[in-house]
């Protein structure tokens, strides 16, 4: 690989991975979140930070993809609302406490998700198919948000 692809992966992934690092850290459950009436099928704590991780080197590798990409303007567009948004959801939700923001970013990142996917397809079915696991994680923390908000 060149080294300006590395550069890119690097880029990408130091935004991604490194963007979730910083907002999670500034963003932490408390006792508030602890005292909320949450739905069956609650993971543990414990089990965020992996599964986010994971989920930011995906989406980091998926933006360095697009970015490299000749005529994806309009994917690469769609990667930067769906990092703005994701970035966003935990502040709102974590730190100002709004459950009914919370649940209209999230449900607005579900539909970019999914419009990101059904774009990518053809032009790039590997992006498209490293978004996957990401919608099926929003799609369970979008049930997890819903929830919390109808039963608090």
């Amino acid at each position: 690989m060149k080294s300006s692809n590395w550069l890119t992966y690097g880029l990408f992934l130091l935004v991604s991975v490194g963007g979730g690092l910083l907002i999670g850290a500034n963003n932490i459950p408390g006792p508030w979140y602890q005292a909320l009436v949450k739905p069956p099928f609650t993971p543990p704590n414990w089990l965020f930070g992996p599964a986010w991780t994971f989920l930011y080197i995906l989406i980091g590798i998926v933006g360095a993809r697009v970015y490299r990409s000749k005529g994806s303007k309009d994917l690469l567009l769609l990667w930067f609302i769906q990092m703005g948004l994701n970035f966003t959801w935990s502040p709102v939700f974590f730190t100002l406490k709004n459950l009914t923001g919370s649940v209209a970013i999230i449900s607005f990142l579900l539909l970019i998700i999914i419009s990101f996917i059904a774009m990518a397809r053809k032009r790039d079915p590997i992006a498209s198919s490293l978004f996957v696991p990401y919608l099926l994680w929003v799609g369970y923390a979008s049930y997890l948000n819903i929830s919390i908000w109808l039963l608090n």
